[in-house]
Parts: C-alpha cells; sequence; structure tokens
C-alpha cells in the first residue's frame, strides 16, 4: 500500500483482501479510498477505524492486536500508529517508520 501511495496510484472504490489487517493497513486502505475489505484476522483497532470512515468490513477472526513476526511484542507498523486516526497522518507516521526499521538493518 505504501507504495501504491508513493507512486500515486488511484485505487478509489476498489476492494482488498488480506490474510492480517491492522490499524495501520487500514488507515492506509481509509487513505487510498478502498471501499471495502475481508480480511483473515482483523484487529479491534482496524476494525474501529473502518467504522469510523464507513468501509465495509468482513473477518474471520477479530484480535486485540497484531504480533510482530517474533511473536514477541504488538506490530510495530500497528503500535506506530495506535494512537493515529488521520489516514493523512498515518502515512507520513509510517514511511518515517520504515525509513527507521530499514536503516537498522
Amino acid at each position: 500500500m505504501m507504495n501504491f501511495i508513493a507512486n500515486g496510484v488511484d485505487l478509489s472504490g476498489y476492494s482488498v483482501a488480506d490474510v492480517v489487517v491492522g490499524k495501520a493497513a487500514a488507515l492506509l486502505f481509509v487513505r487510498c479510498g478502498i471501499k471495502s475489505v475481508f480480511a483473515k484476522t482483523l484487529s479491534q483497532s482496524a476494525k474501529n477505524v473502518f467504522e469510523l470512515y464507513g468501509v465495509a468490513y468482513e473477518y474471520e477472526t477479530l484480535t486485540e492486536r497484531i504480533i510482530n513476526r517474533a511473536g514477541t511484542d504488538t506490530c510495530p507498523m500497528e503500535k506506530a500508529v495506535w494512537d493515529i486516526n488521520d489516514p493523512d497522518e498515518a502515512y507520513s507516521i509510517l514511511v518515517d517508520k520504515l525509513k527507521t526499521m530499514r536503516d537498522k538493518q
């Protein structure tokens, strides 16, 4: 989603299906104008974003939060936007977070 946004791809009106959707992804979907989402696993915070912005959604499993790959903490992307509900602000924060993560590698 970050690349689509960075490259100016218009996704208004599209639908998305993904295995895991957390708040970061939800805010990016809203920013892109996605109209509906299906997630195998959806975080409660992503659900709240979809309800706030009127995005149709379905899921198989609702979870309190998305866990990082190591299974030791909250996903760093979800954590970065935990207190954010503005899609533009979230995108800016996620750009910075990805840069920081890449610089550490």
